[in-house]
């Protein structure tokens, strides 16, 4: 179950997020895949994720969202009529969200085809969480990095 702060679950929050990050590959001869299209969130560990959204409001701008959120949002570079967001936002620091990783942050990573992704990453040999998450607003997969950071890929609805 994901891990929720304030009342609330960030990750419903994720919209079309992206930039241009693209790194097409081919599996096989056959298959063409984009690792990562863009970052879909920013989210790190606080002592006291309310008070320290307060300080980012405050001197860096980011507006805080009722369930102690932010939404940076931006256009597409080769769609300007299309909009996202990023999302942005805090944990407490007790969390296990980001087990088993140390790490005080994680990001998650757009990502356009997850199965074709991880099959590539598996044959890669990338540590990969055998545990999935397919919700109305994405699926969600996690690997980690060689230094355990704990690494979340999300691919968009279509």
């Amino acid at each position: 179950m994901r891990d929720k702060f304030f009342g609330f679950t960030p990750f419903s929050l994720l919209c079309k997020a992206g930039c241009s990050i693209v790194d097409t590959i081919t599996i096989g001869g056959i298959l063409s895949v984009k690792r990562v299209t863009g970052i879909g969130g920013i989210f790190f560990k606080a002592n006291d994720p309310k008070k320290l959204h307060q300080w980012y409001e405050k001197h860096l701008g980011l507006k805080r969202e009722p369930d102690n959120y932010s939404m940076l949002h931006w256009r597409e570079a080769d769609d300007p009529e299309k909009r996202g967001t990023t999302v942005w936002s805090l944990f407490k620091k007790d969390t296990k969200y980001f087990d088993p990783s140390q790490s005080s942050f994680m990001i998650n990573y757009r990502v356009e085809n997850m199965d074709a992704l991880l099959a590539l990453l598996r044959e890669e040999g990338v540590e990969i969480d055998p545990k999935r998450e397919d919700t109305d607003y994405g699926r969600f997969a996690w690997i980690m990095d060689p230094e355990g950071n704990r690494v979340e890929l999300w691919q968009p609805p279509a």
